[in-house]
């Protein structure tokens, strides 16, 4: 009877064993990716990728949680080592320093008729803009924090008050009318001078273009002070290479709002046209998971990067959209997702979106800050898009290339002619939690191009490097991010690690695991687009 029994166990544990490995098992599917090499269809910028910091307070608090901390303008400590080695590791990281508040921020500098210098403080109440009273940088802040800037080398957007020398509309709550008075901004900017501090490029305002967020400017009204801004650039700096540029408005596309405010800026004014994107929805979302992994979700966005760069071409084509800031998630982001590996699905999709559509920057809400940082608020330690913004910085280069598959919208591929050294890169991120893609790279439109297998045509004998990137324990939610298998932390010396590639046989098929993003350089992929070197 015991030996019945005890068969009778190991064929139920049999029957379990097999079922749960079919209930786990993935598909696999196989995909070709094709890539024209011809031609670009755009380019971005040197630093496309670009981080901002915000003026939020630790009182900054949304859903009933304040997850901003000591991470703001005003309070961040700058003598962190694990901060200075993140933004160090870009050479150069972009940073965009602004936000919300900025438009309440008085700089307390020169011989200005501005009688207090008051501090952030939370006001509950209607008449304050976001909850906050208006606050103050000093120049022994910004000493600090360009000393900083200096020492990680980091690359400089300053987003300017707007609303300095406004008032508002007696017909519109949120409506801000009048002329901008630009003398706190040129005080700063000749102190600024005087220190040998270098900006790269000043934005004016925060999300006040269309129908606002807490305040509007009207857009005829908006372009005649950011002509005061390039005019008031141009006379304390002059006009040369260094001459920093002018970057606007900083807010929510509306199409009549951007057109009309472009046209009115008229020419050789903006250097950028800067947009927000939150396509997400609230940070609070249950639902946010779920979005992040969504590929209609994430379609949807890419006919505003279409129209901004349509608005951009037809009215001001001298320069170039830029999106000055996105975190998915407004409100501080979501606490169980906007830090984790999952966010990474919507983070980078974007890059290879906004890159497509001709974009030359993308700065992520935020570098440290809220939940959507790229490090955690409190121990600066990176979270997992840190890490893969890293990786896009060095393998992504300038010039974009035309890249489709007719496989799964699960499936998502984007490609790049490789930065600093021959071939493509090519971004692959695998958003379903069952199927592995086996993925052919084939070139399109070459004349040379030969018959592929399983690799891609005219592979030749390099060895192709490959950058696999995983979650820890296949959570998607972990904030643990594995590196070809390896965990991605810090050195002893709380130093970036080293992220080299898995070196492949060029013939091979890229493997792309279930919930996976893989990076892969393919240096004998012949693109004529990326110079003589790919001919």
């Amino acid at each position: 009877m015991a030996n019945q029994l005890r068969l009778r166990e190991s064929f139920v544990l049999m029957v379990l064993l097999m079922f749960s490995y079919c209930a786990y098992k993935t598909n696999a599917e196989d995909a070709i990716v094709t890539v024209r090499g011809l031609t670009s269809i755009s380019n971005t910028d040197d630093t496309f990728i670009c981080a901002t910091l915000d003026w939020w307070p630790s009182t900054k608090c949304d859903y009933g949680q304040c997850p901003w901390g000591l991470s703001g303008i005003l309070n961040l400590d700058l003598q962190n080592k694990i901060l200075a080695n993140a933004i160090k590791a870009f050479n150069p990281l972009r940073l965009r320093v602004g936000g919300s508040l900025q438009d309440q921020v008085l700089y307390k500098v020169g011989n200005n008729s501005i009688k207090k210098f008051p501090h952030f403080k939370r006001r509950d109440k209607n008449g304050f803009m976001f909850g906050f009273t208006r606050g103050t940088l000093t120049m022994d802040r910004w000493d600090q924090l360009n000393t900083f800037f200096n020492q990680t080398g980091a690359k400089i957007t300053f987003s300017l008050n707007a609303l300095y020398g406004k008032r508002k509309s007696k017909d519109d709550s949120i409506l801000w009318v009048g002329r901008w008075n630009p003398n706190n901004a040129r005080d700063l900017m000749r102190y600024t001078i005087s220190k040998g501090y270098n900006i790269d490029s000043y934005e004016l305002g925060n999300e006040l273009c269309g129908t606002g967020v807490s305040a509007k400017i009207e857009a005829v009204d908006y372009a005649k002070d950011m002509m005061e801004l390039k005019k008031l650039v141009l006379d304390l700096y002059g006009n040369s290479n260094s001459t920093p540029g002018v970057l606007g408005p900083a807010g929510f596309y509306n199409k009549r709002w951007f057109d009309e405010f472009l046209e009115a800026t008229g020419p050789n004014v903006l250097t950028g046209v800067t947009h927000h994107i939150y396509n997400l929805g609230a940070g609070r979302d249950k639902n946010l998971i779920k979005k992040i992994q969504d590929p209609y979700i994430l379609d949807q966005v890419a006919q505003t990067f279409k129209d901004v760069s349509d608005s951009v071409n037809k009215f001001a084509a001298w320069t170039s959209p830029w999106v000055g800031e996105s975190g998915g998630a407004y409100n501080s982001g979501g606490k169980d997702v906007s830090h984790t590996f999952a966010n990474g699905f919507w983070y980078l999709d974007q890059l290879g979106m906004t890159a497509a559509f001709n974009h030359k920057v993308y700065c992520r809400q935020t570098l440290i800050g809220g939940n959507y940082g790229l490090l955690n608020t409190t121990t600066f330690l990176p979270n997992p898009d840190y890490y893969s913004a890293l990786l896009w910085h060095r393998l992504m280069g300038k010039e974009v290339l035309a890249t489709t598959h007719s496989t799964s919208p699960y499936l998502r591929a984007y490609s790049h002619c490789s930065k600093n050294k021959p071939g493509i890169a090519i971004l692959l991120i695998n958003m379903s939690n069952q199927t592995s893609f086996t993925v052919t790279v084939k070139e399109d439109d070459n004349p040379n191009t030969g018959s592929y297998s399983f690799g891609y045509s005219n592979a030749g004998t390099k060895p192709r490097e490959e950058y696999h990137l995983t979650p820890l324990g296949g959570n998607i939610q972990s904030d643990v991010m594995l590196l070809n298998g390896r965990i991605l932390k810090l050195t002893e010396s709380l130093e970036i690690p080293t992220m080299n590639p898995q070196l492949v046989d060029p013939w091979s098929p890229i493997s792309v695991a279930p919930y996976s993003v893989v990076y892969a350089v393919i240096p004998d992929f012949k693109a004529p687009a990326c110079g003589l070197d790919n001919i």
